[in-house]
């Protein structure tokens, strides 16, 4: 099972008539959602409140074949995000996060153990911005660390962020903790002003994480890996990249681990129109994080897939 650990939330959305709609929403939900209807088998562990919006957000996520066994019941309201559209359509939240459902993680709360096997994927919106909730995920991520894949996503929300330096600090680790790590340019963009993308990435890379890949809209992905960058298909950098075995402190499965970085050909996706990681499975067989995996960028449709057991 790979296990998607963060924020399940409302997202408000303007109904273009002054009113807003509820959608169900937040990061590591909208992946673990994407996940189960590709027929993967998911389970996300974040708390879900009582109220009517927590019950909408537990019909979207069981209907989508998403396993709640490893939710966490919230007395707290469910969390929200207002979302604003600029004239250019980008848009910006508004979180209400303190007394809500996504303020109040406890370490204590948290399975005693993860499914055997499998990955567990972070997302960092509400969890590096939030000192309660991203003490508890580290947590999650160390424990985790040696015995599954761990996939990270910072997904930076600089509307929440109030510590700058605290949030850096956290990221830092977290990307120690990590085999796969995707951002955005958005997110080193904040993250690392005015430094270029390549110099981000491979800088990323000798914090930890055997593979880190960066989404930039209509220019491509850039991916940096043990052996080198690879780039979109035609373009400078693109290519396959041999990851020898044991490189990058790949700290998943036995010693033998290894994995291949190429331009992808048919690949599935998760989310249509936003590059998310995509912890995929062989038809019929589960992810495991032990023999061989291959981990492969899609330079075109910017998915990154992890087939294991091969």
């Amino acid at each position: 099972m790979i296990v998607v650990c963060g924020e399940v939330l409302i997202d408000l959305v303007p109904d273009g008539t002054g009113g807003y709609r509820a959608r169900p929403g937040g990061a590591p939900a909208n992946v673990a959602v994407g996940l189960g209807r590709l027929g993967i088998e998911v389970g996300l562990l974040g708390r879900l409140a009582g109220d009517r919006f927590g019950a909408l957000l537990r019909e979207h996520l069981l209907s989508s074949q998403v396993s709640l066994a490893l939710a966490v019941h919230s007395t707290a309201p469910t969390t929200l995000a207002v979302v604003h559209l600029d004239p250019a359509g980008v848009p910006a939240f508004d979180f209400y996060i303190d007394g809500c459902a996504d303020g109040g993680w406890r370490a204590e709360e948290l399975p005693a153990a993860l499914p055997p096997g499998g990955a567990l994927h972070l997302s960092g919106s509400l969890a590096l911005p939030v000192p309660s909730m991203g003490e508890v995920l580290e947590g999650l991520a160390t424990r985790a660390r040696g015995d599954r894949l761990v996939s990270f996503d910072p997904n930076i929300r600089p509307s929440l962020i109030r510590d700058g330096s605290g949030v850096t600090a956290r990221l830092r680790r977290w990307l120690g903790l990590a085999d796969i790590v995707k951002a955005s340019e958005a997110d080193i963009d904040w993250i690392a002003p005015g430094q270029p993308v390549e110099t981000v990435a491979r800088s990323w890379r000798e914090l930890g994480p055997t593979l880190v890949v960066v989404t930039r809209g209509e220019k491509g992905v850039h991916a940096a890996g043990p052996a080198g960058p690879v780039g979109p298909a035609g373009r400078a950098g693109a290519g396959r990249l041999a990851v020898p075995a044991g490189a990058g402190r790949a700290r998943c499965g036995r010693a033998d681990r290894g994995a291949v970085l190429r331009p992808a050909g048919r690949r599935q996706h998760l989310c249509a129109g936003r590059c998310r990681p995509a912890l995929a499975r062989r038809a019929g067989r589960p992810v495991r994080p032990t023999g061989r995996p291959e981990v492969t960028v899609d330079a075109e449709a910017f998915t990154v897939d992890l087939l294991a057991d091969r």
